[in-house]
């Protein structure tokens, strides 16, 4: 499995609140809450986020409520993939149950630019800055979860092998 896209960067503990306001979270729909990621912190998200790009933020990302809506909107968004120093743990899980590959690298967090274009083998873990020409290891998935990913979530795994 692989993603690849422009970065989207943001900083430390970006919450829940910020990747969907709890104002839309009347709707079960994906996306209608993709129309409205990450509009509190980037009014400009969701004009320019094209299928494929990749989030970076900074540590605890995701933090705040459980709720499952906002690895849905990162996903519905089209973003491939988040890299983050940290992830809130809830957050970490409901990403793995709805297949959003995220990989924890606290050196590709810091040091990956806005707009950078790069690479990620979720396989493998290696995330390379095509911009800069950096590669970075983040420790991939297990390949049970690497699974769930690849079906796109734990429904869908379900849905394939039971």
């Amino acid at each position: 499995m692989s993603a690849a896209g422009k970065v989207f960067r943001y900083g430390d503990n970006i919450d829940t609140d910020v990747i969907i306001p709890a104002r839309y979270l009347n709707t079960s729909d994906h996306k209608e809450l993709a129309s409205h990621c990450m509009e509190d912190i980037d009014r400009d998200f969701v004009k320019e986020v094209k299928a494929g790009d990749i989030i970076v933020g900074g540590r605890n990302f995701g933090c705040g409520s459980s709720r499952e809506h906002a690895p849905i909107a990162i996903k519905a968004s089209g973003i491939s993939c988040v890299i983050a120093s940290t992830f809130a743990r809830i957050f970490y899980r409901n990403s793995i149950n709805i297949g959003l590959p995220i990989l924890e690298c606290d050196e590709a967090s810091k040091e990956i630019k806005a707009g950078d274009m790069v690479s990620v083998d979720l396989s493998t873990g290696t995330i390379l800055d095509e911009t800069t020409g950096k590669k970075y290891q983040a420790e991939p998935f297990p390949p049970f979860m690497q699974a769930l990913i690849k079906a796109g979530g734990l429904a869908e795994y379900i849905k394939e092998n039971y």
